[in-house]
């Protein structure tokens, strides 16, 4: 019996890979960011902002 080529598929490798790999450097900047204080929310719209993605104002910004 010849071993297997591919884990998933052909199609299905590159998208898991990725899926992994976006998932550990997410994981590893939210560690990150929280060890500077700030919150995921926080984090996560500091990075939208970088990718220049338009967000609504919250109530923690508006206080500020």
């Amino acid at each position: 019996m010849p071993t297997p080529v591919h884990l998933i598929s052909k199609v299905g490798d590159p998208i898991f890979a990725l899926f992994i790999g976006l998932s550990a450097a997410a994981t590893r900047i939210n560690r990150e960011e929280k060890e500077l204080g700030r919150s995921t929310q926080e984090t996560i719209n500091s990075g939208l902002r970088r990718l220049g993605f338009p967000q609504k104002a919250n109530a923690t910004e508006e206080k500020r």
